[in-house]
This record gives structure tokens, sequence and C-alpha cells, in this order.
């Protein structure tokens, strides 16, 4: 799995805790103990500080995402011919490979 989807998935699980979580907080809202409201309160907290850092997360990620996205446009831009060359080199080893499995 490349890191990209492998990042992607995690988030998504993430997400689905948090989800999840704040479900059974939901869920619990009439109990009145006393050690069940204290242990709401504390995943309420833990909650709202994964989310905090789920949001941080993925805007820093996302950052990155651009910024390398720019990086390669600005470099394809530089460098025309060595970028055609490039992908024809790619393309060729990818042909070669995908025969090979023939």
């Amino acid at each position: 799995m490349s890191d990209k989807a492998s990042t992607s998935k995690l988030m998504e699980d993430l997400h689905a805790v948090v989800r999840d979580a704040e479900a059974l907080l939901k869920a619990t809202a009439a109990e009145t103990s006393e050690k069940i409201r204290e242990a709401r309160e504390r995943a309420a907290e833990s909650l709202r500080q994964a989310k905090a850092g789920l949001d941080d997360s993925e805007e820093s990620m996302l950052k990155n995402a651009r910024e390398t996205v720019d990086k390669a446009t600005s470099y394809v831009k530089d460098n025309p011919w060595q970028s055609l060359g490039i992908v024809a080199a790619v393309g060729v080893i990818v042909g070669l490979l995908l025969r090979r499995r023939d």
C-alpha cells in the first residue's frame, strides 16, 4: 500500500473513531452517576483534542500536497524537454515490464 493510501485510510479510520466516540457520548448523556459523568468529561476532552489534531494533520498534508504539485508544475514548465524525456523513459520501462508479464 502506498504512503498516500495508508495515510488516507488512517485518516478515515480516525474520523470513524471520532464519530463513534461522539455517538457514545450522546448515548450516555442521560446517565447521571458520578463515575459516568467523569468518564464522559474525560472522553469529551480527549475527543476535542483528537479532532483538533486531525484538523491540523489534514491541513498540513493538504499544504504539503499543494507545494509538491506546485514544485512539479514549476519543474515541468522550466524543463519541458527533460520532463518529456523522463516521461518517455518511464513509459518505455512500464511497457517493457508489462510485456514481460504476458
